[in-house]
């Protein structure tokens, strides 16, 4: 099995195709990249600029440049002596235009007769043999259809109709009665839905790959990728969604021969992978949340949280706990309720339950779930734990859930494999896309796969889940930014100063709501953080993203029922930072407090990520400071000439004057991703790196040489690449700098930043970190400057 030393994620639509990314090749082989990392390519809803929404898995999307773009970008990586990753989508395909799926035409077509009606999970007794279709803005809106060109059409929907079920003059909405579809207002959609979908989104329906055929005819091109030598691995998206994953991935191995393979699974703190999941790793995300909190102050946590009292009101701090138990219900009674009822109407005739009895037992195990799902049998104590936790919670609900933890731990039955299906939508929907936008305490916090309560982490319980991951999950991969983060790296990076900070920025937060009143204290807070975290950024970009954080958080207005004059008030405090001198300088005083430090520790949290155990990927842009926020934010495009020309100028020597400009992140970057490239021997092994000295405590230090060795060293091996870096500067500052702080050596090391040499023996922490605050060490014949070639 070939295997990446690192990857490049790059996100193909139609304005950057595969034949763009091709001609992006040389610059990332200069960069250091080993593989590509290429967002999905199979034939999509047109328009999509993310490709989530396969409506022909058959073949390579035409707007994405066809197979003729996938033929040349895996050529320019084969030249180039690297790989090329791809990203697939087996849980769902893009429903929204029906013309354009011809799997979900033929099943609106031909309804229980359709080739591919095995292919979907309908219910169809739920809805009277037919397949209910939520686009209509209210069920009185049948007589606005119209029969057109052999279909039934309203306003831009266009849908099939059966074979003999209409003659021309019929009434339109007679015709509609004899479809094996049903169209249905939107809203009903909540409650009334019949066929499965990714979370809430009615217009991602679920395929059944665990039916062997429906796996093969979904992933014949992917087959061929393989058997054509055009992509070496493959990331696979959501696959909690689906009814065997582990199965899914045994087989996704045989198609692919072996191949590398990771999964977007999102694993809750001292969650495992499961054992049984035939696949390289995740996708990073449990990584990202480990280097994050390195650069948390512990010290900010007490006054962060009376601070969100405050803006609270008479109810206090949040408890998360409580939080997410609420919001878990909400997603469950509202925009989820059609996923719970139909896990009671898999309930045997005989369990004793009436239907409300069991949607509340059913709602409240979700609820109380801690990770996002099982894999019966693995994980047959979490949901006895679940049971436990949902029943004390619900005394009166006891002999409910007495029942339902028997009839779930069956993973041989529809209902316990469904329910497991189901658990995972309800904790995205509920914990990432709401309580995430509700618990504002500190933003760099909420992340994917993060869990918020977890403040903070020291170096040394750093170093320990370094260990584990270097023994258990060495070829999993490693992220700072995706394209579904909520902050990317920098803006993060940038809040998490707020922590050593927290008086200058209760202050500052305090003035601000002064100048642009909102009436919603802990979104203020997260707003306001954001803004500091990306600034400078304009208008559109800010205010789209308020609206998005106000409406996903759900208090004071949401998607479904935006509230005009709360939202009215969001996009003025928006606007004040362009029109409102005061605002304006408010802030922008604040973000040249913290800038310098939020400087170091996207540097020191680069360079963390790029040599830690595990595949550090790039995301697109990154090498860059990148300060985006949720997407489509995060998305945009990346200017790669002015990349290309700044790694130049680096390789000519013209290295950055100050860690805060922007080629510092380049050029930190570009020496770690050419190193573990290059240089793989150097990254065998993982041991922590002991500083002594009045600030040991604000540097992490790690030894990537293999402690097998036996050529000596101060830590029973030879050093491999060493990596120091900075961590809550502010309060390093503060206290004097390094001082007489220092780390052992055992042999001369020289700095792939900035050339110079240290060692052996006992040497100040200052002397490396006097230019900028990292530093990669390697001995000293392994020293690298231009790309290798």
């Amino acid at each position: 099995m070939r295997v990446p030393r690192s990857t490049y994620r790059l996100q193909i639509r139609s304005e950057f195709t595969l034949f763009d990314a091709a001609e992006t090749v040389p610059y990332l082989r200069s960069l250091g990249v080993d593989w590509l990392y290429l967002s999905p390519i199979l034939t999509a809803e047109k328009g999509s600029d993310h490709g989530y929404d396969v409506t022909d898995p058959s073949a390579v999307d035409p707007e994405r440049g066809g197979p003729e773009g996938l033929l040349a970008v895996s050529r320019a990586a084969r030249e180039a002596g690297m790989g090329v990753l791809v990203d697939i989508v087996p849980n769902h395909v893009g429903v929204a235009s029906p013309p354009q799926n011809p799997w979900w035409w033929s099943l609106l077509k031909e309804g229980r007769d359709s080739r591919y009606a095995e292919a979907f999970d309908v219910d169809w007794d739920f809805g009277g043999g037919r397949i209910r279709i939520p686009v209509l803005g209210d069920d009185d809106e049948l007589d606005k259809l119209e029969v057109k060109d052999g279909e039934l059409r309203y306003y831009g929907h266009r849908l099939p109709l059966a074979e003999g079920s209409w003659q021309p003059g019929d009434d339109p909405r007679d015709v509609h009665d004899r479809q094996h579809y049903e169209l249905v207002a939107w809203r009903r959609a909540d409650s009334e839905l019949n066929y499965r979908r990714f979370f809430a989104v009615n217009t991602l329906a679920g395929i059944r790959v665990e039916v062997p055929w429906v796996f093969d005819a979904a992933h014949a091109e992917v087959k061929r990728w393989f058997d054509d030598g055009l992509v070496d691995g493959l990331r696979v998206d959501h696959p909690d969604g689906l009814a065997d994953p582990v199965g899914y991935l045994k087989r996704l191995k045989e198609i692919s021969g072996g191949a590398y393979v990771l999964v977007e699974k999102i694993l809750e703190p001292g969650e495992d992978l499961p054992a049984d999941f035939d696949c390289e790793g995740t996708t990073g995300y449990d990584a990202l949340a480990d280097v994050d909190r390195l650069f948390v102050d512990p010290a900010g946590k007490t006054p962060l949280t009376r601070l969100d009292s405050r803006l609270r009101g008479r109810g206090g701090a949040a408890d998360y706990g409580d939080m997410i138990h609420g919001t878990k219900r909400d997603m469950e009674d509202g925009i989820l309720r059609s996923e719970v009822l139909r896990l009671v109407r898999l309930l045997p005739a005989d369990s004793g339950l009436s239907d409300e009895e069991a949607a509340e037992g059913l709602a409240e195990i979700i609820a109380a779930f801690p990770v996002y799902r099982t894999y019966l049998p693995e994980g047959a104590g979490v949901l006895k734990e679940a049971c436990r936790n949902a029943a004390e919670t619900r005394p009166e609900l006891s002999t409910a859930i007495e029942t339902l933890a028997v009839l779930l731990a069956d993973p041989e039955k529809e209902l316990g494999r469904r329910f497991q299906q189901t658990s995972g939508m309800v904790m995205a929907k509920g914990v990432e896309d709401t309580a995430f936008y509700r618990y504002t305490r500190l933003g760099s916090l909420t992340e994917v796969g993060a869990d918020p309560t977890e403040f903070s982490l020291s170096p040394e319980e750093f170093h320990r889940r370094m260990e584990r991951r270097q023994e258990k999950l060495p070829l999993s991969m490693t992220t700072l930014s995706t394209h579904d983060t909520k902050r990317s790296e920098d803006t993060r990076a940038r809040i998490s100063v707020i922590s050593e900070l927290v008086p200058e920025w209760s202050a500052t937060l305090s003035k601000l709501r002064e100048l642009a009143p909102l009436p919603d204290g802990p979104l203020a807070a997260l707003l306001w953080q954001a803004i500091a975290g990306a600034w400078p950024a304009g208008r559109d970009r800010l205010r789209s993203y308020a609206e998005k954080a106000a409406r996903e958080a759900g208090n004071s207005t949401t998607w479904t029922d935006p509230d005009e004059d709360f939202e009215a008030k969001l996009l003025a405090a928006v606007d004040a930072v362009f029109d409102n001198p005061d605002v304006r300088t408010e802030l922008t005083a604040f973000v040249a407090r913290i800038d310098p430090h939020g400087a170091s520790n996207s540097l020191s949290a680069k360079l963390i990520q790029l040599t830690m155990p595990g595949v550090p990927d790039v995301y697109q842009g990154t090498e860059f400071w990148d300060r985006s926020l949720a997407d489509p934010d995060n998305r945009r495009s990346v200017d790669f000439e002015a990349r290309r020309s700044a790694l130049e100028e680096l390789d000519d020597g013209v290295l950055p004057a100050s860690y805060t400009a922007e080629t510092s992140k380049l050029l930190v970057t570009s020496r770690a991703l050419r190193l573990r490239r290059d240089r793989p021997e150097l990254f065998t092994g993982y041991r922590a790196l002991t500083a002594t000295g009045p600030a040991a405590e604000h540097l992490v230090a790690f030894d990537r040489g293999d402690e097998r060795s036996t050529a000596g060293g101060a830590h029973g091996g030879a050093h491999g690449a060493v990596t120091l870096a900075t961590r809550l500067p502010y309060g390093l500052e503060a206290a004097g700098g390094w001082r007489d702080t220092a780390v052992e050596l055992s042999s001369t090391l020289t700095d792939q930043l900035t050339g110079l040499q240290f060692g052996p023996g006992k040497v100040a922490v200052e002397d490396i970190l006097r230019v900028y605050p990292v530093a990669l060490l390697i001995p000293v014949e392994g020293t690298l400057g231009e790309d290798s070639e």
